[in-house]
């Protein structure tokens, strides 16, 4: 299995981008890893936000293969514990799945034709947070859930 993290506009705060790139080094120890940061569409801050994520949702499903399973980052999705989260991505690793597409929108979410395509939905929590700060939460759990997986003592139960 192979997975793409796909992200709307780049990540801007020094920091974020910093800690993102230690976990998805200490990732690709364990899986292939693509990040493709889609940037900001040019002149979609004067735009109604349904226009705007229409266009960007044009964009993320253009880098979509029919036979990835792409998995939204929403907060409306499904909450797993770390354990859980390793489980399913054990599961799909079970199943075959060659590719797994992880994405964070912008700041207005997805898309109708975005949700359409997605598989499943993913929350991180209940609480809000920043698209950019999603980014760096969700590479931990991903290295995290992998050392799950290979019974590394990283995470502590």
């Amino acid at each position: 299995m192979k997975i793409c993290l796909i992200y709307m506009g780049k990540t801007e705060s020094g920091y974020l981008p910093d800690g993102i790139d230690v976990f998805i080094t200490r990732l690709k120890h364990y899986i292939p890893v693509d990040v493709l940061i889609i940037p900001d569409l040019k002149k979609a801050k004067g735009l109604p936000v349904g226009e705007r994520k229409r266009l960007e949702g044009e964009v993320i499903l253009k880098q979509v293969k029919n036979t990835d399973i792409l998995v939204l980052l929403d907060e409306n999705g499904e909450q797993y514990t770390s354990t859980g989260f390793a489980g399913f991505l054990q599961n799909q690793m079970n199943a075959g799945t060659k590719r797994l597409v992880f994405v964070v929108g912008g700041a207005f979410g997805f898309s109708p034709e975005v949700y359409q395509q997605s598989k499943y939905k993913l929350s991180l929590s209940k609480m809000t947070f920043s698209h950019q700060m999603v980014r760096l939460f969700f590479v931990e759990q991903l290295y995290r859930a992998f050392t799950i997986i290979k019974g590394e003592p990283y995470h502590n139960e």
